[in-house]
């Protein structure tokens, strides 16, 4: 019973980083077979080996979950108003973390197989670079999406990309080279895929993240590969991004300059351009904030008021259009307060510290496989939150569907896999 829990945690991990950019609804319907088998899971080991053992790190990660998740339906509650999202997709947004805390319960007992995870995040990031080089280059889009929204789908193809690399640069002589040249280059056409889907797209946010990302796994390669290979890293990150961005149909240029046309139009008081409408919502967001710091405005009572002070002509109308202030620190600072902040910086700031601990208790890796392991599943849960922090100054990354469900499942995989890994781990040393 336990393999077959194993072998349905795999597939399914699997199908969500695959599939999660190329199908319409694997965001959702993923996630709640993940859920169903997660409480299957969690009644059974109850009932035939007893409780669940956690160490004090789960409940911290479960907390931090529950936490945003409560805080999020406190609001709701108090508003009387859930979030709609761009088609009715966001309507149970409050509700996401309680699942992934669900799953993490059960996968902490009975964990996907790592394999799932690697396989999963190559298949993704090269679904999306083919997806984006179809929507551009052969049907001629400007920005390919795979009808859904550019930014999401940008930057978590630049994050399934990063994440193709860790193999590289933690787990040199394991896992990426155990059968040899040809998975390794797997691994390099994926980061290219994820990073080709994300130029393609043009996410400027996930443009600037590219660097912090890019800086995260050098400085792991650091402390595994010779100093030539770090170049050879390097150069070669560089060197795609360059290339990348220099395509004759490639919109970098033209997002960019676009950008500073916009910032000068706005510093004249033109602010309907693209960039000028955001900079309008963070200027609504700060005065929303002023008014209500504490417990905020309320989902829905948000954007009443915006709206109320737009008809007033206090702001762009183009601000309307939106059903969140374009960046998750000033959306969740105006509609929950404080309060909701502290749930917000505890649900990136717990996990990543958590990460961090584990990269340094592994320390640096030298001959043991599971080592090593350990420390690709912490830089690849550093990686995830802070990509998601950074594409959350921008963007509303945790109010878009595919956003929230994305940085839930990844965190929540890579966390179950980082224990077991440690697990492994200690009982190799003490073997030892």
């Amino acid at each position: 019973m336990i393999r077959l829990y194993r072998s349905s945690a795999s597939v399914l991990l699997f199908a969500f980083l695959s599939f999660l950019l190329v199908f319409q609804s694997a965001y959702a319907v993923l996630p709640v077979f993940a859920a169903i088998f997660a409480l299957v899971c969690c009644v059974m080991c109850r009932v035939r080996h007893g409780s669940i053992r956690l160490a004090a790190d789960d409940l911290a990660m479960l907390l931090v979950l529950v936490l945003f998740a409560l805080v999020w339906l406190a609001d709701v509650w108090r508003a009387g108003q859930w979030p709609v999202g761009a088609g009715g997709e966001g309507r149970w947004l409050p509700v996401w973390p309680l699942l992934a805390a669900l799953v993490l319960l059960a996968w902490r007992y009975v964990p996907p197989a790592p394999s799932a995870w690697w396989w999963g995040v190559v298949v993704g990031a090269l679904c999306a670079g083919g997806i984006a080089a179809h929507e551009h280059f052969w049907l001629g889009r400007w920005r390919p999406d795979n009808d859904m929204n550019a930014i999401p789908f940008g930057n978590i193809a630049l994050l399934l990309g990063a994440l193709s690399l860790v193999p590289l640069v933690s787990l040199p002589g394991a896992w990426a080279c155990r059968f040899g040249v040809w998975k390794k280059a797997m691994l390099i056409l994926a980061a290219l895929g994820g990073l080709l889907a994300s130029v393609l797209s043009g996410t400027r946010g996930g443009w600037v993240v590219f660097p912090a990302l890019a800086l995260l796994l050098c400085g792991a390669a650091l402390t595994s590969l010779p100093r030539g290979r770090v170049v050879a890293l390097v150069v070669m990150l560089v060197a795609a991004l360059l290339a990348m961005a220099f395509l004759p149909r490639a919109s970098v240029s033209a997002r960019v300059g676009e950008g500073v046309e916009n910032l000068q139009g706005y510093a004249e008081g033109n602010a309907g351009s693209s960039l000028g409408v955001r900079l309008e919502m963070w200027r609504a967001g700060w005065h929303l904030i002023q008014e209500k710091p504490l417990l905020g405005w309320g989902e829905g009572k948000l954007e009443a008021q915006r709206d109320e002070w737009v008809a007033e002509g206090r702001f762009n109308r183009g601000i309307s259009q939106y059903d969140q202030l374009h960046s998750d620190t000033v959306d969740t600072l105006a509609r929950r307060g404080i309060v909701g902040m502290v749930s917000l910086f505890a649900l990136y700031l717990v996990p990543l510290g958590l990460f961090w601990r584990y990269w340094c208790w592994a320390g640096p890796a030298e001959n043991k496989a599971v080592q090593r392991e350990v420390r690709a599943f912490a830089l690849s849960g550093a990686l995830v939150v802070v990509a998601f922090m950074g594409f959350g100054l921008s963007q509303s990354m945790l109010r878009d569907p595919r956003g929230l469900s994305g940085f839930l499942g990844l965190l929540v995989a890579c966390w179950c896999l980082l224990k077991q890994a440690a697990a492994d781990y200690r009982v190799c040393s003490r073997s030892n």
